[in-house]
């Protein structure tokens, strides 16, 4: 069998040609059988009530529906993922309307570090590995995990703290500082050189600092210039000034928005002076930085390289031409930025194409096109699971004819399952799915491969906690089975007494009382010796129950009790016809000793027994009946012989215990 993983949607199988090939697929709970059939153009031949053979199906292939989940890295962000998930839950509705978001804000940075720490683990074996193939397959999954955790802060900043104009921007601010951080690796390639001005990439480093608003870190690698250069010493200490001078907003302080704008106004007023005046004129490095404060568009294209790419261009922008920016105008600019950036040379990629949707606040947008471009559902389930918390998710229900959320938290649980320890993740969100989770998680608990007796407890305890009786039957009797075939008595009977299956019990101990006449003793004599309430569920398990307790008491030497314990398994004919006989053998040792055990009325009721057997009654099983009535069994007939002497020596000598002739 040749495997294949092939990332959704499924477009081409290498070595089919399908304009020849009729193809011929099932859906299983993880995966798709794709096979060739056996018969050609059988479309065209429909109506004629006939189809042309063609070639045979040398391949079966595989298309695995998440192949991620295979990933041992990515396992991990699944696992931490599910606590956070369950957390939300349990917590959303415990918490105060006032510190909702607050906690939301905190369950989508708990998510982000998630992503982080795994892409971080997956870099070092990217690293590490000297397999070309598997430091080409990790490196890709960095880039997928990287283009997700930008996502998500941004969604972060857009939908979930809701920021507004002013604090707008220096979320945006952060989330380029976090997400381009080729800067700092370069300043530390300048700083660590023994003459760092001259160094060719030291204003790119200056350069990238203001192009990312970290003027504090641009300043500190500007004096280095201003130190080592005496000629260009006073247009350093101008340009210093004014990024000193730059204002920055405030969130929460006591400076309104209509304040800061002024502010901000005059300082972009005195920047424009500098460069009309030609201030900078001398130095093309220190112009190129003050026209930046300016936030001349042509200036900052020129700086691509540094900028890396449009969304870094669009932040760059906003921050020296509208740090004010409301949401609704982000848009806008974001367009405008991709645009000029792109400036037709190439089309958007799919990244851009969910950024833009981010911009545009179009939630569902954002979830179809990284739906279309992932290879899993990770990101969209727990995304849209979160921003369902956060109440945006109401309208956009309409596109798919129910709750968006449990839809995609579905599909994600259901892949799930098809790994071999992560289906117990996808328990919990089957849990949370109310409309259809239970449907779900019933269909996928009965294709889990029970392959261990733990396996099939832990998934016994699940249904059993969620009242699944008919999985917890199926399941108990699945596995009564497969101990019988491996002749494992004490763990089918188990499993039948959890399933609280009667015929099954009676099926099972009948083996234990077979294996009893051929061996002379019971195995799993714990589980016998315990069964407790549980052998009311079958007579035969109560006379399985009973007779074992029979051989305890005779093991102890309590006679009369054990007698008389006997005698009433016998009169309530609850044992197999095939037992009677080992049963009043039983009955033998006690007549053989000195003391009288049985009473009188107690050898006449074991007499009667004794006739009925013989006498082959209608209920006994033809096969005792032939036993019985064949005179070349003599086993059987000394049995019968020996009994019938014991109860007549039994019984004369009760009756003169007794000292009486009553019922001679």
């Amino acid at each position: 069998m040749e495997e294949l993983d092939v990332d959704p949607p499924l477009t081409t199988i290498p070595g089919v040609n399908s304009k020849k090939k009729c193809m011929g697929f099932d859906w299983g709970p993880g995966e798709m059988l794709v096979y060739e059939t056996c018969y050609e153009n059988q479309s065209k031949n429909l109506y004629e009530g006939r189809a042309e053979k063609g070639l045979g199906c040398p391949f079966i292939r595989i298309v695995q529906r998440d192949e991620d989940i295979y990933s041992p890295v990515l396992r991990k962000l699944f696992n931490e993922s599910h606590g956070i998930f369950v957390g939300l839950q349990k917590s959303e509705e415990e918490l105060p309307s006032k510190s909702r978001k607050t906690q939301l804000v905190r369950v989508s940075k708990n998510y982000r570090s998630v992503i982080g720490a795994c892409m971080e683990e997956m870099h070092q074996l990217a690293v590490s590995t000297r397999d070309a193939a598997l430091t080409a397959q990790y490196t890709s999954q960095v880039s997928v995990l990287s283009a997700m955790e930008l996502i998500w802060n941004l969604c972060e900043i857009l939908f979930i703290e809701v920021a507004t104009a002013g604090s707008l921007l220096l979320h945006l601010l952060d989330w380029v500082q976090l997400h381009v951080c080729e800067v700092d690796s370069m300043a530390q390639e300048v700083l660590n050189s023994e003459n760092l001005t001259k160094h060719d990439k030291y204003w790119n480093v200056i350069t990238s600092y203001v192009l990312q608003g970290r003027m504090d870190e641009a300043r500190q690698m500007l004096a280095k210039e201003a130190n080592a250069t005496a000629a260009s010493r006073g247009m350093c200490r101008i340009l210093d000034g004014l990024m000193k001078k730059m204002p920055v907003f405030s969130p929460g302080g006591t400076q309104t928005l209509t304040e800061f704008e002024l502010k901000w106004q005059h300082w972009h007023e005195e920047c424009e002076r500098y460069v009309q005046d030609g201030t900078f004129a001398s130095s093309s490095h220190l112009e190129s930085i003050c026209k930046i404060l300016l936030g001349d568009e042509a200036t900052l294209l020129k700086q691509k390289e540094l900028l890396t790419t449009w969304y870094h261009f669009l932040v760059s922008r906003l921050l020296y031409t509208h740090p004010m920016v409301k949401p609704a105008e982000l848009h806008v600019y974001a367009q405008s930025s991709l645009d000029m950036f792109l400036g037709g040379d190439s089309s958007p990629e799919p990244l851009d194409n969910i950024l833009m949707a981010a911009f545009e606040f179009d939630i569902l947008q954002v979830i179809k096109e990284f739906s279309i471009t992932s290879s899993n559902w990770w990101f969209v389930a727990h995304l849209t699971d979160l921003l369902d918390h956060c109440q945006l998710l109401q309208t956009h229900n309409l596109y798919f004819g129910s709750n968006m959320r449990e839809f995609l938290l579905l599909e994600y649980a259901s892949g799930l399952f098809a790994h071999h320890s992560l289906w117990q993740l996808g328990v919990d969100y089957f849990d949370h799915c109310p409309k259809l989770g239970r449907v779900y998680l019933e269909l996928h608990i009965e294709r889990i491969p029970l392959n261990t007796e733990k396996k099939a407890l832990k998934v016994l305890r699940i249904c059993e906690q969620r009242q699944m009786g008919e999985q917890v039957r199926s399941i108990c009797k699945s596995m009564a089975m497969k101990a019988v075939r491996n002749n494992r008595l004490g763990s089918a009977l188990s499993w039948s007494i959890r399933a609280r299956d009667a015929a099954f019990a009676t099926l099972i101990s009948d083996r234990f009382l077979k294996d009893y006449c051929e061996h002379g003793r019971f195995s799993d004599l714990d589980l016998i010796d315990n069964l407790g309430p549980a052998m009311l569920l079958s007579d035969r398990l109560t006379f399985l129950g009973k007779y074992r307790e029979f051989h305890r008491l005779y093991g102890k030497k309590c006679f009369p009790e054990a007698a008389k314990l006997l005698l009433s398994l016998m009169t309530a004919r609850i044992a197999p016809c095939s037992f009677w006989m080992t049963l009043l053998m039983d009955a033998l040792p006690l007549l053989e000793q000195k003391q009288v055990i049985f009473s009188a009325e107690q050898t006449y009721e074991l007499m009667r027994c004794l006739e009925d057997l013989t006498a082959v009654k209608p209920d006994m099983g033809e096969t005792d009946e032939r036993r019985l009535q064949d005179d070349g069994d003599d086993v059987e007939t000394t049995k019968v012989e020996m009994l019938r002497l014991a109860l007549a020596r039994n019984l004369s000598r009760a009756i003169v215990k007794e000292g009486t002739l009553d019922g001679w």
